[in-house]
């Protein structure tokens, strides 16, 4: 059996059709291409996460109903780069315990597939916020129905039920709506958001920080994440904060310009939330390096980690290794960098 060093080839060699999401920094759909080109050693991980790669590979079996799900953790390099080994290791005892016909049947039983996962160092388990948002994609993108919770949060969220109404929402039914909503459902939310309870605010917010958004709903977020800050409800605050990371820059970077500048704002929680769901709005040639200069001057923000976790990140590592470089002496970022031994970035 001539050894496979590709997940896309090992899929297609059991005759299982494949789709590819990535989750740890953002839940979003992984193309086929940047896979492949990762899996080759050709690209750096464009979601890096705690120093992995998290990847759920969502594959059918014969004509089984429901698609099954492998989650996997590929541990990467300092560089961002696939290390290929335990990837190698994995996919050939996979190979192995299916047998030399390397082919799953019709007749095969989910235990028996999920098995071939048993005691795997490279299976992790999501968040439930993670999995609700997987399984909104994957139900979207396969043309199948949403969840039974969905059509109650679409009514709730635009308005067509009363706001006292939310104790039977549940996760799975947020996650839908931001998968499956429109412009116009984005606009009834953004009208609805500043009259939402916490309790369906929160989560709602956990699941939009993966998604680009309106120009209408990101400016309602800022606006309640401005009323949180006001109020001293700082995790709600931080959860805006995340919610409009991958919104648009004009709108969002202005934002977070200004929390930079304010001193108040300035905390531990705001830098982690930036830089965990954020990160887009710091390609940037000035917010960067002012983002990294008020995260040193904070003797409680983890420099360190927040540093190397965005050094991760290929599109922010080289504009981050120039405004370390460039950071004149008297900053504090200078002064921590003295401090710390980074090694190779």
């Amino acid at each position: 059996m001539q050894p496979i060093h590709a997940l896309g080839e090992f899929f297609e060699r059991i005759g299982a059709p494949s789709r590819f999401y990535t989750l740890g920094r953002q839940v979003t759909p992984c193309p086929a291409s940047t896979l492949k080109a990762f899996e080759a050693g050709e690209l750096a991980w464009p979601w890096p996460w705690l120093d992995h790669a998290q990847l759920a590979c969502v594959f059918q079996v014969g004509n089984g109903d429901d698609p099954l799900i492998w989650f996997l953790s590929l541990p990467l390099d300092e560089q961002g780069l696939l290390d290929p080994a335990p990837r190698d290791a994995f996919l050939q005892r996979v190979l192995e315990t299916i047998g030399r016909t390397a082919s799953l049947q019709v007749d095969d039983s989910t235990e028996r597939v999920n098995n071939l996962m048993q005691d795997n160092p490279l299976t992790f388990t999501p968040h439930m916020t993670q999995r609700a948002m997987l399984h909104a994609y994957v139900s979207d993108d396969l043309a199948r129905e949403a969840s039974e919770h969905f059509e109650l949060a679409e009514a709730y969220l635009t308005g067509q039920l009363a706001n006292g109404q939310w104790q039977a929402l549940g996760l799975q039914g947020l996650a839908d709506f931001v998968v499956r909503h429109d412009a116009q459902q984005s606009n009834a939310l953004a009208a609805r958001l500043d009259a939402l309870p916490l309790e369906v605010l929160r989560p709602l917010c956990h699941c939009l920080e993966h998604k680009p958004l309106s120009t209408t709903l990101t400016q309602a977020l800022i606006a309640r994440g401005e009323r949180a800050a006001q109020e001293g409800d700082v995790e709600t605050f931080c959860n805006c904060v995340r919610a409009v990371g991958q919104g648009n820059k004009s709108t969002v970077g202005v934002w977070y310009d200004e929390l930079l500048e304010d001193q108040a704002a300035c905390g531990p929680d705001l830098f982690a939330a930036i830089a965990a769901r954020g990160w887009p709005q710091l390609e940037d040639a000035k917010r960067l390096p002012h983002f990294i200069e008020r995260l040193a001057e904070n003797e409680n923000a983890d420099f360190a980690v927040l540093i190397r976790s965005l050094a991760l990140i290929p599109r922010l590592r080289l504009p981050l290794l120039i405004s370390l470089r460039q950071a004149a002496p008297e900053t504090r970022t200078r002064q921590r960098l003295s401090e710390l031994s980074f090694g190779r970035i």
